[in-house]
């Protein structure tokens, strides 16, 4: 799908926006990516078909941009000479017919002058004379700049005293990918061979293969010059077809610039690869700190269970007995020991984190909540796990043969009571009879010790085989510690899930909009004859 330039830069806006506030980019980075200059040449137009090429004398002071611009009218519309060294306002030379219907509010009215023309030859071109750049005034520099947006062609004037001037030079290394240039060497009559060669020299430098050079005089009696030539190559380009190529180059410029800008936020997000490495450098961290909390834990876990089995009855019967004991309150698992050892492996993990060069920003906030949970984890946990113990100490098999002990206790004492009974009824039926005597004292302690060994050994082995509350307690708690910690792992194995994930979003976002930035092919053979016209007034 294409987009508009002005979608790239809304894009680019709203991502810059909400990485800045989830801190994947700093604030001056999002500040940079949302500063964009959407001013065009075509924004000075109010219609959208077809509209004049915007030229513009541009260069230091004294070279003669305002004389050129005379000679191009054929009168003085701009002030030159002693009357005005430095130009100080921005002239306007245009085809009555053609009107200005949106100038920029940073362009003072009061600094722009106009003057119109009534030629067909020049209908298509508006002439403009900008301010000396050079000049000391600021407010020069700043209406320069102002201006450069709404340009399509800059006539670069220099002279054989200026044309090594800096200033001027600085500009046309910054703005030379974005406007269609000419060269003039005005003057000529007081310059030489080895200057035009050394300014020729110095614009291969800048960029340009074969930059189109007008040796141009400027004085009161007219001599041969090029100026006829340079009045012909910029009425050349006064079609619709140029100014469509420059308008689609000024585009992909300003593509290229946002691209440029994205690329260098990439290697501020970290790579992939880094990123996906962030679960192994927690699981070694927290092995290690796991361990440590463990060991640090053995005796309060000791104490605790000692606690829990003093008060086991009240623990299981009253769910919130022991939770304000002043007893209780004075033993904690997760204490501000346990406490400093998890704050510790947390900050070393994000240290190791941003040492791989990714923004930890993102995973510092979303571990904040983790610092203030684990205590609860761990405290609800361990006592879910010893109440559970508690209720059921033991195991299984445990658990089975004391349930059948206390049956036991009852059947086996009861059985004896039921053959003593009925041993008793019928010896004394049958004694009755005459037939047997009756039974004595051995029967009688006899049935007493039956009865008694009876009861005795499943109350005995009862009482000694009765799981230790404290052992059951450390059980539980120890249960309860590994669950704890379990979960507190889960909890920010879940959030650098969660933060990978957001990583490769805004790696996709960034990577998406610098594709739709790309050249496109179409575009990229902009005038590309042999060494065509336009192709040596753009630097590649």
């Amino acid at each position: 799908m294409a987009y508009d330039y002005s979608d790239l830069v809304e894009q680019t806006k709203r991502w810059a926006g909400q990485a800045a506030a989830s801190g994947w980019i700093n604030q001056e980075s999002a500040k940079q990516l949302c500063e964009f200059d959407a001013r065009t040449p075509d924004a000075l137009f109010a219609h959208s078909g077809s509209r004049p090429l915007i030229v513009a004398f541009m260069g230091g002071t004294g070279v003669g941009k305002s004389s050129l611009l005379n000679r191009l009218a054929g009168q003085a519309i701009a002030r030159t000479g002693v009357e005005r060294p430095t130009s100080r306002e921005v002239t306007l030379y245009h085809h009555r017919s053609v009107a200005i219907q949106h100038l920029p509010e940073k362009l003072p009215i009061d600094r722009i002058k106009i003057a119109q023309h009534d030629e067909e030859s020049k209908k298509n071109i508006i002439w403009i004379d900008m301010p000396d750049f050079d000049s000391t005034e600021q407010s020069n520099k700043q209406l320069v700049l102002e201006w450069l947006p709404h340009i399509d062609v800059l006539v670069y004037v220099v002279s054989p005293e200026r044309y090594r001037d800096e200033k001027a030079w600085r500009l046309l290394l910054a703005e030379g990918g974005r406007h269609a240039w000419l060269f003039v060497l005005n003057q000529w009559d007081r310059g030489q061979t080895a200057q035009f060669e050394d300014f020729k020299q110095q614009l291969h430098k800048a960029g340009f293969d074969e930059p189109i050079i007008f040796k141009t005089v400027c004085a009161e009696e007219l001599q041969a010059d090029e100026f006829e030539s340079l009045k012909a190559t910029i009425e050349s380009l006064a079609t619709e077809h140029v100014i469509e190529q420059l308008e689609q180059r000024g585009l992909q410029v300003r593509k290229d610039d946002l691209r440029q800008r994205l690329q260098s936020q990439m290697p501020l997000l970290g790579s992939s690869q880094a990123v996906q490495q962030t679960p192994k450098l927690w699981q070694e961290q927290w092995q290690r700190t796991a361990d440590i909390l463990q060991q640090g834990m053995v005796w309060p876990i000791q104490q605790l269970a000692n606690y829990y089995a003093e008060h086991a009855a009240d623990l299981i019967t009253n769910p919130a007995a022991g939770k304000y004991s002043p007893t209780r309150s004075d033993i904690r698992l997760w204490d501000e020991w346990a406490s400093a050892r998890f704050d510790d492996s947390l900050d070393e993990f994000v240290l190791n984190v941003d040492q791989q060069g990714i923004p930890v920003t993102p995973l510092k906030k979303q571990l904040a909540p983790v610092r203030e949970k684990a205590s609860k984890i761990i405290q609800g946990e361990s006592e879910l796990a010893v109440r559970q113990a508690l209720a059921n100490p033991g195991n299984v098999m445990h658990r089975a043969f004391l349930k059948f002990m206390r049956l036991c206790e009852i059947v086996l004492p009861l059985a004896a009571i039921i053959w003593v009974g009925y041993k008793l009824f019928t010896v004394y039926y049958t004694s009755n009879a005459g037939n047997e005597e009756y039974l004595g004292v051995n029967f009688a302690i006899h049935s007493t010790l039956l009865i008694a060994i009876t009861w005795l050994t499943p109350f005995f082995i009862l009482k000694k085989m009765k799981p230790s509350l404290e052992k059951t307690a450390l059980k539980g708690l120890h249960k309860g510690l590994i669950n704890g910690l379990s979960m507190i792992e889960y909890e920010v194995s879940e959030i650098i899930e969660t933060f990978n994930h957001q990583h490769a979003e805004q790696v996709n976002q960034v990577t998406d909009i610098i594709e739709h930035c790309k050249i496109d092919n179409k575009h990229r053979e902009l005038s590309r004859d042999d060494k065509g016209l336009l192709t040596r007034m753009l630097i590649e």
